[in-house]
């Protein structure tokens, strides 16, 4: 049994500690799914607490057999945002990332020059901002590929759609954000 697994049935046993330890396992991706489909920080944080909260209420439904935990993980994250957009989209200004906090995914060395991180924190920026112009189809698919590392079957699993449907919008979503990129004057190095 995977050890994800294992900490779910232990959960279930309402074992505390089993809980902490999933939580702590899986913060981070949460987090950075939550955030690079808001491009909000402090959205992404209350949003990644929502997650956690509906997977505590809905754990009992995981199900090893059709798939591996942070697949499942991913989807119920997925339909939450989902169901965020939903509501408030009417409430949505387009592109106001200005005053979002860039995460970075990638582990910074301390020898790695000033110049360089400004530039890194700038290129994040910039992504996000292009993710954000993206149709939320686009962008949920792209994150989840391109960002999140998930393969293919994967992310047809958390879309529920099919897997031509998948890389569809995968090839569409990398298109149109190179365009948008390209228009907002950021060059690949």
């Amino acid at each position: 049994m995977e050890p994800d697994a294992q900490l779910v049935q232990n959960c279930l046993r309402g074992d505390g500690p089993a809980w902490e330890e999933l939580v702590k396992r899986h913060t981070r991706r949460v987090y950075n799914l939550c955030y690079r489909f808001t491009g909000n920080s402090a959205e992404a944080e209350d949003l990644s607490q929502e997650v956690f909260l509906r997977i505590y209420r809905t754990l009992a439904s995981y199900q090893s057999a059709f798939g591996g935990f942070p697949t499942w993980l991913t989807s119920v994250t997925r339909n939450l945002l989902v169901d965020h957009y939903r509501r408030t989209r009417r409430d949505r200004v387009t592109d106001s990332l200005d005053d979002a906090m860039p995460a970075l995914e990638e582990k910074h060395s301390s020898a790695r020059a000033p110049d360089k991180l400004a530039q890194a924190a700038e290129l994040s920026v910039q992504l996000q901002r292009g993710l954000a112009r993206l149709s939320p189809e686009l962008r949920e698919a792209v994150i989840l590929r391109d960002l999140q590392g998930l393969e293919y079957n994967e992310v047809q699993v958390i879309l529920q759609v099919p897997e031509g449907t998948v890389k569809s919008r995968i090839n569409r979503g990398r298109i149109e954000l190179a365009r948008i990129l390209s228009e907002m004057g950021v060059r690949p190095d």
